[in-house]
């Protein structure tokens, strides 16, 4: 059978450039990612020992090169450097290329990240990092000596070609192998420093951390650093950042009520959220949440769906339900496979042409909406959704392509509802009816890929939203989804050992679980117990605590890491208490063992969760605000000591 043009299809299916070209070695692997460059004319390796023993016996650096499947500038980057013969040529005679997954292997991936902020620190003055990250390993140490992220074609953006960098990097790996050396040592050494364990904090630390005072600190910053205007935190680029609200709605109080709410009204409104077939995009160019950067990421659904759903639970709000609704009704409609396991992700590009599946003229739009029989709704549909304005949206990277629109609403529906002077039910009606007609001309079009392998973290996050909009919203619907998808990673992804495993595509699962993916999934289980009341999916959630506390937690100081001991393929144990787009595995475990603790009045749960705080608690007062979700833990452990009487 022919391929489907308009069908969504597999990023791993996809071969970007040359599939007549010859294989390299990723051909053989399972992440869609490394199967994307499986006809680069790079000489590609997978990461792991026989990638290092190669480099070891040529003697040369490793060029590590991270990134994931719906990464644009990662695609930007292939398409310009690794599908050109020349470029390919001259990193394959300088380096040993190595791709990784960081969806796959994240402690190589953060790793790595830390030293490029080192590394740009001590060269730039600031710290950056991003993907596409490329960083060249001592072969011997395989501690990172240089490191960056995007690099263009030819000279450009205050950096030099990619070929010129290579070239540069083999000159000097020639010319001083023994400076290369101690650069890597010296980059090395600060990032050990930064991932140690620091001194002990004192057995109260866990109560300080957890104290008014520290939440007051945190909040106080999260404030200052909100957008009055916007919504959100800081300024362009903007990301949902879900555990910031998500503290914040903890802490309580008007002033920081007002910033919560603020913020899910302004990303449910904008163009961070697909207004006609739901979901949210990974975040937004700009600051007003119009343009997104068009990939959409399970773990922010999840999240976000989980977000909006205790919001409504709060407040009441029926556009919270809402778009906890729509978020669950688009991951099922897309993001589901065999057995109700859960996709990780959706391309932010269609045929090298970004957002190309979710944007459009007036003139696309009405011409659907006259296909549907729906041509009378013109006027309201543009109005609506800004299509009768300027338009919003101009690729980069393709100037004689048209400007065209993301779809937004300029207010909250029932603020439009209002204007409009028409009830909210006949607006709800009128705006169903229009997104309905173009989501069905959209389907049409060709549709950006899905990576569709299965990581544990993420179905935890997405399986704890949907069981939280299920109880919520009173949806069974979306706790089916849960408990499909919470079971898939239970059943099929585990090995003979009964250990956790992190990925699972074509049949095979693969790559040990991290501390995360533990702590995720306890608490989706955790999430589907209190939703249906099973207490199935509480056994479940201290199986898997269990698990992690055996190859996780540090016995002497009771404080976590995120891998395993004993790592041969890396220079350090990985260990990280910040937040990002999602909570630190720290943070998650945390947040699972005072829920479980709690719920089974186990008061010498709650004790090593007190421990592991005190543990961390010297780096958590430095930088409260980036371990929001542990210091937000450390709140929910007081409470929970209290309730107890422990």
């Amino acid at each position: 059978m022919k391929d489907d043009p308009h069908a969504p299809h597999a990023a791993g299916s996809r071969v970007s450039g040359h599939p007549d070209r010859p294989a390299n070695r990723l051909a053989g692997t399972q992440s869609p990612y490394l199967l994307q460059h499986a006809h680069n004319p790079v000489d590609w390796w997978p990461w792991g020992a026989e990638a290092i023993a190669e480099a070891r016996r040529r003697q040369v650096p490793l060029f590590v090169s991270i990134g994931y499947s719906t990464c644009y500038w990662c695609h930007v980057m292939e398409r310009e450097s690794f599908e050109s013969v020349m470029a390919a040529g001259v990193l394959n005679e300088a380096c040993v290329p190595v791709k990784v997954d960081r969806e796959q292997r994240p402690d190589v991936d953060e790793l790595m990240m830390t030293a490029c902020q080192v590394f740009t620190q001590l060269t730039e003055g600031r710290s950056s990092g991003g993907w596409p990250l490329n960083v060249f390993l001592d072969p011997e140490t395989l501690e990172p000596f240089f490191c960056g992220t995007y690099f263009p074609p030819q000279p450009a953006f205050g950096r030099p070609s990619f070929v010129d960098l290579v070239r540069a990097v083999d000159g000097a790996w020639k010319s001083d192998r023994a400076g290369m050396a101690e650069q890597a040592k010296r980059i090395a050494d600060t990032v050990r420093r930064q991932m140690a364990l620091p001194a002990a904090g004192a057995v109260d630390d866990a109560a300080t951390l957890g104290s008014t005072d520290t939440a007051e600190q945190v909040g106080g910053a999260l404030l200052r650093m909100a957008d009055p205007t916007n919504g959100g935190f800081g300024g362009a680029p903007k990301f949902p950042t879900p555990p910031y609200p998500r503290f914040l709605m903890d802490a309580g109080g008007p002033a920081l009520e007002q910033v919560v709410r603020r913020t899910l009204d302004a990303m449910a409104i904008g163009g961070l959220f697909d207004q006609v077939g739901g979901g949210f995009h990974r975040y937004t160019v700009d600051a007003t949440w119009t343009v997104p950067h068009f990939e959409k990421m399970l773990y922010d659904n999840g999240q976000l769906a989980s977000l909006y759903a205790d919001a409504f639970r709060r407040w009441r709000d029926p556009f919270h339900a809402e778009t906890a609704r729509r978020t669950c009704e688009y991951v099922i409609r897309e993001m589901v496979g065999e057995g109700g396991r859960f996709l990780s992700a959706q391309d932010a590009e269609v045929d090298a042409r970004e957002g190309a599946n979710y944007v459009w003229t007036p003139e696309e739009a009405r011409a659907a909406l006259e296909a549907a029989g729906c041509g009378a709704d013109w006027a309201f549909a543009a109005w609506l959704y800004g299509l009768d304005g300027a338009a919003n949206f101009k690729d980069p990277h393709h100037a004689d392509a048209p400007a065209v629109h993301v779809l937004r609403l300029s207010a909250r529906p029932d603020a439009l509802a209002r204007e409009m002077g028409i009830m909210d039910a006949e607006f709800a009606a009128r705006r169903t009816r229009v997104d309905a007609a173009l989501l069905a001309a959209r389907s049409l079009r060709r549709q950006p890929g899905t990576d569709d392998k299965t990581i544990a973290a993420w179905s935890g996050l997405m399986a704890e939203g949907m069981a939280d909009a299920g109880a919520a919203l009173g949806e069974p619907a979306f706790l089916d989804a849960a408990a499909r998808a919470a079971s898939f990673v239970l059943v099929q992804m585990r090995g003979v050992d009964g250990a956790l495993r992190r990925t699972w595509r074509g049949g095979t699962a693969s790559v040990d679980g991290f501390l995360e993916d533990y702590a995720c999934m306890a608490n989706a289980c955790l999430a589907l117990a209190d939703a249906t009341g099973g207490p199935h999916w509480r056994g479940e959630a201290r199986t898997l605590l269990a698990a992690a506390e055996a190859r996780f937690l540090d016995p002497l100081s009771g404080a976590w890491f995120d891998t395993v001991d004993g790592a041969a393929d890396l220079f350090v144990r990985v260990r990280s208490v910040d937040d990002g787009a999602v909570p630190s595995g720290t943070a998650s475990i945390l947040r699972a063992m005072v829920r479980l603790g709690l719920a089974e009045r186990d008061a010498a749960m709650l004790n090593r969760a007190g421990r592991a705080i005190a543990a961390i608690a010297p780096a958590l007062r430095e930088q409260p605000v980036a371990s929001s979700g542990t210091v937000l833990a450390a709140r929910a452990l007081a409470a929970a000591r209290q309730a107890i009487g422990g």
